[in-house]
Order: C-alpha cells, then sequence, then structure tokens
C-alpha cells in the first residue's frame, strides 16, 4: 500500500517571496506536501494582490500561485515582528527569499548569520543576476533575463524584431532551478545534518535551458537567430497550413520523414536535397511549400486523424481556452479548482505536473490565502512548540 503521507510531509518552508520566481518555487513544493508560511509585507502583502485578472475584487493571478500556503504579515524593521519572524526561522527547515543580494543581510537575516544560529537550515535565494559576478546588485524582471540571456534572440521569425517568449520563463525555469536546489540540498542535509546555500540567478537559468543555441554558437561561432515555429536543427519540424489553420508536423529521424512522405503522397525521400536531416535542414524552405501543397487542401482535423493513425507527432495549434478543455489534460487532473475562502470568488489554477506513486492526486486545491490571514493559528502552533 502506498503511505498516505506526501513526499515533504513534515518539511516546514518559510516563504520571503514575492511575485513569480520565488512563488512558483514554493508552491511547487507545497504540491509536494510542504508546508509554506508566506510572510508578507503589513498593508499591502505580495504585489501579485494586485495583479489583474480580478474575480470579486481578488487576484486569479495570486491565488494561482499560492493556493495552500499561509499568511502573516511582518513588519521586518519593527521588533515585535521580528521576533516572531525569529521564532519562524527557528522552527523551518527552509527559507526562501528573492530580494536584491544585501537586502537580507542589512535586515540581520542573511545566509552567514542564519546558519551560524540555525546550521540546519537551507537557505534558497533566487534573484536576477545571483549573489555574485558585477551585475548582482541590478534589478531584473523577466523580460530582462530574456533579453540578456539570449532567449529574445531566437525567438519569433526570421526578420522580425525580438520577440519575448509568452511565458514568464525568465522568472518560471529560475523557480523550477530553486525548488530542485532546495530538494537537493533537503536530500544532503540528512546525510550531513548541514543546511546549504542555495543561489539561483535568473540570467544563469536562461542560458541553462538553451541546448541547440549554445551548441551552435559554441561549435560555430556564428549567433543563430530566429525560426518562428521551426526546429533549428530537425526538419520537417514546423507548423504547416491546412485548409483552415495551422497543423504541427514533426518528423523528428528518417524513418518518420519516410512516413510522412507515404501519407502526403510525396515522392521526395530520394532526392538528396532531402534525404538527410542535414539536407532537409539547408533545403526547409523548399520543403515546407511542398508539404503545404498538400496540407493547405484539407482541413486541420483531416490531418490530425490521418497523421496520428500513422503514428506521426502532430497536434492542432490550441488556444488558452481550448487547452484548459482538452481531455488529455483533464484526465490527469491539471485543471483544478482552488477551493473558495468563506464569501470568497473561485478560482481556477493547474495541478501539479509531477505524478508519484506515493503522491496522492488532488482533484481540488486548498484555497490561496488572505493577506495575514493565518497569524491568529501561526502564534498559536508557535506557543504549543
Amino acid at each position: 500500500m502506498a503511505p498516505a503521507t506526501k513526499p515533504l510531509d513534515g518539511i516546514l518552508i518559510l516563504d520571503l517571496t514575492h511575485v513569480l520566481a520565488g512563488p512558483f518555487c514554493t508552491q511547487g513544493l507545497q504540491a509536494l506536501g510542504a508546508r509554506v508560511i508566506k510572510v508578507e509585507r503589513p498593508g499591502t502583502g505580495d504585489d501579485t494582490r494586485a495583479f489583474p485578472p480580478f474575480v470579486q475584487g481578488e487576484s486569479a493571478y495570486f491565488a494561482t500561485l499560492n493556493a495552500g500556503k499561509q499568511s502573516i504579515a511582518l513588519d521586518l524593521k519593527a521588533d515585535a515582528d521580528r521576533a516572531i519572524l525569529e521564532r519562524l526561522v527557528a522552527r523551518a527547515d527552509v527559507l526562501v527569499e528573492n530580494y536584491r543580494p544585501g537586502v537580507m543581510e542589512r535586515l540581520g537575516y542573511g545566509w552567514e548569520a542564519l546558519h551560524v544560529r540555525h546550521p540546519r537550515l537551507i537557505y534558497a535565494a533566487v534573484s536576477g543576476f545571483g549573489q555574485t559576478g558585477p551585475d548582482a546588485m541590478k534589478p531584473a524582471y523577466d523580460m530582462v533575463v530574456q533579453a540578456r540571456g539570449g532567449v529574445m534572440s531566437i525567438t519569433g521569425e526570421s526578420g522580425g524584431p525580438p520577440v519575448r517568449v509568452g511565458a514568464s520563463i525568465g522568472d518560471i525555469v529560475a523557480g523550477m532551478y530553486l525548488a530542485q536546489g532546495i530538494l537537493a540540498a533537503l536530500f544532503q542535509r540528512d546525510r550531513t545534518g548541514e543546511g546549504a546555500f542555495v543561489d539561483v540567478a535568473m540570467l544563469d537559468s536562461q542560458l541553462a535551458i538553451q541546448e541547440h543555441a549554445v551548441a551552435i554558437a559554441s561549435a560555430t561561432g556564428v549567433a543563430p537567430g530566429p525560426t518562428g515555429a521551426r526546429h533549428p536543427t530537425i526538419t520537417p519540424f514546423a507548423t504547416f497550413r491546412a485548409a483552415d489553420g495551422f497543423v504541427v508536423i514533426a518528423a523528428g529521424n528518417d524513418a518518420m520523414f519516410t512516413k510522412l512522405c507515404a501519407v502526403l503522397g510525396l515522392t521526395i525521400v530520394a532526392d538528396p536535397r532531402f534525404a538527410t536531416n542535414a539536407a532537409r535542414c539547408q533545403n526547409h524552405a523548399l520543403l515546407k511549400r511542398l508539404i503545404e501543397t498538400v496540407t493547405l487542401g484539407q482541413p486541420v482535423a483531416h490531418w490530425l486523424a490521418v497523421l496520428d493513425a500513422a503514428g506521426l507527432p502532430t497536434a492542432r495549434v490550441q488556444d488558452m481556452v481550448e487547452v484548459l478543455a482538452d481531455p488529455q489534460i483533464r484526465a490527469r487532473n491539471m485543471v483544478l479548482p482552488v477551493t473558495p475562502q468563506p464569501g470568497g470568488p473561485a478560482f481556477t489554477a493547474t495541478g501539479n505536473p509531477i505524478k508519484m506513486s506515493t503522491l496522492p492526486e488532488v482533484t481540488a486545491l486548498p484555497p490561496a490565502p488572505r493577506l495575514d490571514g493565518d497569524r491568529a493559528a501561526i502564534l498559536a502552533w508557535l506557543e504549543e512548540g
């Protein structure tokens, strides 16, 4: 029988983060069973409480990133609130913060000071440029690191202006790496008994995800440019026009290309311009025209059925309303209701993409916290311990 507990049950995370990178990290850890106490600014709280869209005056953006957390508002410059924070730190397994480097040190809560007093505490910091280097003190947002990290240089259509990736991957990827670092530090602490300092930079994280761009630039000395929806090193691997829209066709190897040509009735497999992937990449524009002379003759639904039947990777380009209704996504509990606070609005959020045999599936998420809404419960818990 699988245990009823979640993997991180019993782990307490003190979350001093705001907006996206840090909250995204701690939201993922909460889904794995950690208790997350969110420390917010008195009066206003996390900036995202004021981010649209709103439902009955409450932010859906905030709710999706903070479901299941607890909230306490503390002024880190006020003696009484500092005393509460210090009691929380003494009980925490992990402290997560995303202030600019030096802020926590000036408040007296930097890594070195806390490590002396609480050697088992894991201290995790996410920032734009990291804790070291000549630009560590510079401010950053998602778009800043997408630009500086090269992601915008390879996004968009060839010849067009630089384009930001639609999702905030500057923040989100950093949050994912931060969670990975925290989990590694928890595992290490089990063996050594000592906490660690986890330092993740948004800029570093942007570089780490660009597998083909780094390979191309380092091997050739030539900076790759944007290729639109087309993969830069695999062809055909792109969107193609059908009679009523676009269909994705991803023929990732020679065998798949041969099968695709058979499905489309194209007798070009032995043509030296298309016989190898390298040749197809060199002649991608011509190949696209040849494929679209066929695909334009039928609607997207036809090609999805035909390509699926042939075992070829394909998809419709769905908008987010369609995605939220997708039966495969629904079947894996990836669209879940957020339980509303008493008298509050209902929200919808994404489920946990990590599926484990020891992780119970959930069909609804706990409510997002009201600002300072858990103060009494947290203070009572501190008194008990």
